[in-house]
């Protein structure tokens, strides 16, 4: 118990400070890569692996660790570079995303090293990868963030239906919702969109907390209520520049915001989350990706006619 209460205070902590920590590793050659920390529930060396017949080439098998099966993925080659081949000398890192734990075989583990969110950039437009999320810099070196969420998209099949019933309690509520979405990942901000289409739910989409925060007050600079154009802000917690925490904490303290519903929508794991909802003012939190709890999550609120916190 004593550890989870740490592992509290030292998030609560770093999200006050709009900060994170990242586990460097490398994919076959002396480029640095980073994983965020709170999504790693451990790193070990290579084990024995299954082969799984019919897999995609990315999936390297399948690893039985503490009584439990993991798919393991090769990172270098889900982002297209030449495949890690080298298993005895390997590593895979653990991590737990979108409600599942998976292994991703890396080449090399380096250390964790502590940043500021504005020190997380998005990526270079001329870069040419589709996998790059952010990046930042350490020791005149540039670390990249992979997009997971877009791997894992790529490997598994995720489903992005609404179910009809709750397409049918959206179809009886207002039209006139409206709402805010801030997400780094291209393949999140698509499956948000896409399930609030569905329930003919309007939005503006964003790529990260700092520019949905500008958006939030040019809207409020006209002395309108800001609650009448926009009824929820649906937010990541990991993105360049501003985070999902330090950006709730913004518009809390902002009184021509602080009255917005902010659903923190995340890939990481729930089990530290309530304690920074409550640090920030969040109103709920829900783990990435299920259509139907954040569809429940919309429709609640357009049936109760509010966006109001």
């Amino acid at each position: 118990m004593t550890g989870v209460l740490d592992g509290v205070d030292r998030r609560t902590q770093l999200a006050g400070q709009n900060r994170l920590e990242l586990l460097l590793f490398r994919l076959g050659d002396r480029q640095w890569f980073g994983i965020n920390v709170f999504k790693v529930q451990e790193v070990v060396q290579c084990p024995l692996l299954t082969q799984v017949p019919h897999a995609k080439p990315v999936v390297r098998g399948i690893a039985n660790m503490r009584g439990r099966s993991l798919m393991i993925i090769d990172l270098a080659r889900a982002v297209g570079r030449p495949a890690i081949n080298d298993l005895k000398n390997a590593y895979v890192i653990v991590t737990e995303y979108n409600r599942s734990v998976q292994g991703f075989l890396v080449s090399g583990v380096d250390r964790i090293i502590n940043v500021r969110w504005q020190d997380i950039l998005p990526p270079p437009k001329a870069s040419g990868s589709h996998y790059m999320t952010a990046v930042t810099r350490l020791d005149d070196a540039l670390v990249e963030i992979i997009d997971v969420e877009k791997i894992l998209a790529d490997v598994m099949r995720i489903n992005e239906t609404v179910s009809e019933e709750l397409r049918a309690v959206q179809a009886a509520s207002p039209d006139t919702f409206h709402v805010l979405v801030a997400d780094d990942s291209s393949v999140a901000r698509k499956q948000i969109r896409h399930t609030l289409e569905q329930l003919g739910v309007t939005s503006t989409v964003v790529n990260d907390g700092r520019q949905a925060l500008d958006h939030l007050r040019n809207l409020a600079a006209d002395g309108k209520p800001v609650t009448e154009r926009v009824q929820l802000v649906i937010s990541d917690i990991e993105m360049p520049g501003m985070d999902g925490y330090t950006f709730t904490t913004e518009i809390r303290n902002d009184p021509t915001l602080r009255d917005l519903y902010v659903i923190l929508h995340t890939s990481l794991s729930g089990v530290f989350n309530q304690a920074l909802i409550d640090k920030v003012g969040a109103n709920r939190f829900i783990p990435k990706f299920d259509p139907d709890e954040l569809a429940r999550a919309v429709t609640e609120l357009t049936r109760s006619g509010t966006g109001a916190a």
